[in-house]
């Protein structure tokens, strides 16, 4: 496999051009966020895996994948016209803060810029990328809030220490905690990611919160990420 493309189970991503290659948070987030519902919005789509997976997941459903990177958007519009989805999945250059969609969404997902000026990575691409100043929390919440339907629901994966914010933003928005899921390294390491699902329906909340550990003490994926993936993954653990 080379380094610029990543081969899923029904669909081969190609990275070369986009600033955020394939990694874990975005395969975990398409694999656990919610799609339900018929039309499926991804926010900052980059390379368009998030975007491809809720398609695979939801036969039904039309997804868009939106962001303001060009260069990512070229790309994604590549993997998903060279995937079995290109007729039920889309790409557009768009700021979703200025974005004024016709109809509204049952589903957002959203793998957000989460750097601040004190933790942005080295390579300038990516720190553009993952620059929260380019899609701050409060303003993600509230305009995710605006482009859902009734009952419609809202995923993101984020780091943890970013998780009791995000609610506290979302109650104000109207939006509450649905399911929520921290993510550990292996058993014996605290969680550092956490995924989130919100909804609009006050009477769909939850305070459950359920564990994922990624990788045995040996280095193999653990069982329960074998399953949440078993779907993508073309490599046998």
């Amino acid at each position: 496999m080379s380094n610029d493309n990543f081969r899923f189970k029904q669909f081969c991503i190609r990275h070369d051009r986009c600033a955020m290659k394939v990694g874990t948070d975005g395969v975990l987030l398409g694999a656990w966020g919610c799609v339900e519902g018929k039309s499926i919005l991804d926010i900052g789509t980059g390379t368009g895996l998030i975007a491809l997976m809720a398609a695979q997941r939801n036969p039904e459903a039309q997804v868009l994948g939106i962001d303001i990177d060009a260069a990512a958007v070229g790309q994604a519009r590549e993997n998903i016209a060279a995937s079995p989805f290109s007729e039920r999945v889309s790409c557009k250059l768009q700021d979703v803060l200025t974005f004024q969609p016709e109809t509204l969404f049952d589903a957002i997902l959203c793998n957000p810029p989460f750097f601040t000026e004190d933790t942005l990575p080295d390579d300038k691409g990516r720190a553009l990328a993952r620059n929260n100043r380019s899609l701050p929390f409060p303003l993600l919440i509230r305009k995710a809030a605006s482009l859902l339907n009734d009952k419609g629901t809202f995923s993101v994966i984020i780091p943890l220490e970013h998780v009791q914010e995000l609610v506290g933003i979302g109650l104000a928005e109207g939006l509450y905690l649905q399911r929520r899921c921290h993510v550990h390294t292996t058993a014996k390491k605290p969680p550092r990611r956490a995924l989130l699902t919100f909804t609009n329906d006050v009477y769909a909340s939850s305070s459950i919160t359920q564990s994922l550990c990624l990788m045995n003490e040996d280095g193999s994926r653990c069982k329960e990420y074998q399953e949440l993936t078993k779907d993508f993954y073309l490599q046998k653990f």
